[in-house]
């Protein structure tokens, strides 16, 4: 639903004595005015107003005249952020079967401006991910490409179409290197169940995609596929990550560093591992991909250890929200309380920005997750993460509750947040839609 709404009042906002008013001889299409503006890039954290002309960002500063405007919202007592980045996201819709989401139900209607698709188109699949996805979705739409010739299709019931003989090396990276407006990064697995069936080889591939198209490679950890009947085969999920880390390069991201299955940042003991520190300081990143993974019981233990993520993806997906399963596919899971997908049945971006919130880390160190951080993972930070001038006006405006609310994971362990963010509207490239996504999550009081 897009709508303009014409508020000319002021509403409460802070005055610095430093502030002035700003002379503006130019027309502005719309004036966001009187809100709290954090922009991690442009080192912006004050009330500011934030005008918009032609789609894009044409001035952010304080006590810009409202007669300038043609329309004016009143955002006082709101944060005004560059549009949200989901690092995480599953928008393959259809085509990855239940798992696909639809991109501007968890993107622009959930008050995120650009999504990643984690591993749902492949090399085969990515020309139906261009047309029918990325470019007629109203939110901007990447994708790390996944390492797997099937993609990101429901690979926990088919676990034998991503051994190494469902990798092509040459084709992967060709379709890669050929759609870099859109694809940005290659997506992997390195877990237990896969390692079981065919030790490393999988993930080795991977990491020679991404070296050879010069692109991030995203490794999903923790155990995603069961067991094969003959067992773990001399493999042990706590040493996983210690083989993994040292074909990785700089850049490439470690993800669901909080998970609640085997395989994680935290080992069978409640330790971390050291190895995550090592790998930090050498330049790899973590990704919350929050989601059915996520874990408060784990990442506190982390947190507490000084891993704090560099980007927070949502890792929504149709297993861990109610939306309708496409027909002729499974109707529900056969371990449907406890397989590894089974999650909340509402959830969002801004609720996990919530999450992080709730287990200490501060809204500043929060922000930058899913603003200017991911727009440097993805190589786009001239064109996304921030509001400046020139710019197109992605904008992400977020209401804050304060109070006691009760957060869950999939472990059952709650959390209680004193501050919940939720999503209020978006601009993407200055066009206006209301958070309305049926899956946004409503507060739940202490």
């Amino acid at each position: 639903m897009r709508s303009m709404l014409r508020n000319p009042g002021r509403g409460n906002r802070l005055r610095g004595t430093e502030e002035s008013v700003m002379s503006v001889t130019a027309s502005f299409d719309l004036l966001l005015r009187g809100g709290r503006v954090i922009c991690p890039a442009s080192g912006v954290d004050g009330i500011k107003d934030v005008a918009i002309r032609g789609g894009k960002i044409a001035a952010v500063a304080a006590d810009i005249l409202p007669t300038s405007a043609k329309e004016v919202v009143d955002v006082g007592g709101k944060l005004v952020l560059p549009g949200l980045i989901d690092t995480h996201a599953h928008v393959y819709q259809y085509v990855s079967g239940r798992f696909g989401m639809n991109p501007d139900m968890v993107g622009v209607h959930s008050g995120v401006t650009t999504l990643v698709d984690q591993g749902g188109p492949s090399c085969m699949t990515l020309p139906g991910f261009r047309h029918f996805i990325a470019e007629p979705s109203a939110s901007r739409v990447y994708a790390f490409l996944s390492a797997y010739l099937v993609g990101g299709l429901e690979g926990h019931y088919y676990p034998q179409l991503y051994s190494p003989d469902g990798v092509d090396i040459d084709a992967t990276v060709k379709a890669a290197t050929a759609n870099l407006d859109i694809v940005r990064g290659i997506k992997a697995h390195a877990e237990i169940g896969g390692f079981a069936r065919w030790g490393i080889r999988v993930i080795e591939m991977a990491a020679e995609i991404g070296k050879r198209a010069d692109l991030p490679v995203y490794v999903h950890f923790g155990q995603l596929w069961g067991l094969p009947e003959s067992g773990a085969n001399g493999e042990d999920a706590d040493t996983i990550l210690t083989r993994v880390i040292p074909l990785l390069r700089e850049g490439d991201v470690l993800a669901h560093p909080f998970t609640r299955h085997p395989g994680g940042f935290v080992n069978r003991e409640g330790e971390v591992h050291p190895v995550i520190q090592a790998a930090l300081d050498r330049g790899l990143k973590v990704d919350v991909g929050h989601g059915s993974h996520f874990s408060y019981r784990l990442a506190k233990k982390a947190i507490a250890a000084g891993i704090i993520p560099t980007t927070l993806g949502a890792d929504i997906h149709g297993y861990n929200t109610h939306v309708p399963a496409p027909a002729g596919t499974p109707d529900e899971h056969e371990d449907e309380e406890n397989h590894p997908f089974a999650g909340q049945a509402k959830f969002s971006l801004v609720q996990a920005m919530s999450s992080m919130m709730a287990l200490g880390l501060s809204l500043e160190q929060v922000v930058p997750m899913v603003t200017s951080n991911p727009a440097k993972m993805l190589g786009r930070s001239a064109e996304i993460g921030a509001l400046k001038v020139g710019m197109d006006a992605d904008v992400s405006v977020l209401s804050e509750k304060k109070g006691r609310f009760i957060l869950k994971d999939n472990e059952q362990n709650e959390v209680i947040a004193e501050r919940l963010l939720q999503p209020a509207f978006c601009l993407r490239a200055g066009a206006r839609f209301d958070a309305v996504a049926p899956i946004l999550p409503q507060a739940v009081a202490a």
